[in-house]
């Protein structure tokens, strides 16, 4: 199903894009991790279920999923999704005690949406839902990691998917504070993440990143047809992209 989805984000996005600061947890990491992100768009399930595969290989990641949205693509349910009924206390339960299997074994994963709605990339503040700072009491040992997502057009026909990983805390060191307290750290980590990631966006550089998945580029259909069959009779490889390395607009 990674495989599946890599070719997905190929056929439909520009690209998977991690600036070159940013640092997941390391592979071998001893004991269990709790990545918990914002929540801007649809793409987000399959962003995430990417970068588990492809960074994670070796672990089983878990994610909590909207027991309404869950029962429509079910296929998550096959990959690590777990139902949660994000609107009443019994869901709560539900998370809390789904969590706590999880981060029990030394290899646990459990990554977490936690604005538990749609929420666009800018929006301040970011208003995570409380029970991912109640983990930390679960789960004092897991290693709690804020994750960045955004989504941004550049030169291409698609739009770019960006994913930056902050510097992680201790869940033991989180359930010494207090919640109110805990829950503040945790979204100021988060928001901090997310504002270094939208200036590397804005800047338009990628120079600011490794590509985890390329897309496909150019246009398509008739008119990459055209621009195919010019390069060939004046004897130039064929770039479908609109911005090739050399960096000249070729719509200018």
């Amino acid at each position: 199903m990674v495989a599946w989805f890599e070719r997905y984000l190929h056929r439909h996005l520009d690209a998977l894009r991690l600036p070159l600061w940013s640092t997941p947890p390391a592979r071998d990491h001893r004991g269990p991790l709790v990545i918990y992100s914002n929540h801007p768009a649809w793409w987000d399930a399959a962003v995430i279920l990417v970068l588990a595969g492809r960074l994670y290989p070796e672990r089983l990641s878990r994610a909590p999923f909207d027991a309404a949205t869950l029962a429509r693509y079910r296929i998550f349910a096959r990959i690590g999704a777990f139902a949660v009924d994000l609107d009443s206390p019994r869901g709560a339960a539900q998370f809390l005690g789904a969590a706590r299997a999880i981060l029990a074994a030394p290899d646990g994963m459990l990554w977490i949406t936690a604005q538990g709605r749609f929420a666009d990339a800018r929006t301040r503040p970011l208003g995570l839902r409380p029970g991912v700072a109640r983990l930390a009491e679960l789960a004092p040992d897991a290693l709690f990691v804020p994750l960045a997502l955004e989504y941004a057009f550049w030169d291409e026909r698609g739009a770019g998917a960006f994913a930056a990983f902050g510097r992680g805390i201790p869940g033991a060191e989180l359930a010494a504070l207090p919640r109110p307290a805990r829950l503040a750290r945790l979204e100021g980590d988060l928001t901090a993440t997310l504002d270094r990631l939208g200036a590397d966006v804005i800047s338009r550089e990628p120079e600011r990143f490794r590509a985890l998945i390329s897309g496909r580029k150019g246009v398509g259909g008739v008119y990459d047809l055209w621009r195919h069959l010019a390069a060939r009779l004046s004897g130039r490889r064929f770039d479908p992209a609109h911005r090739p390395a050399d960096g000249r607009d070729r719509a200018a």
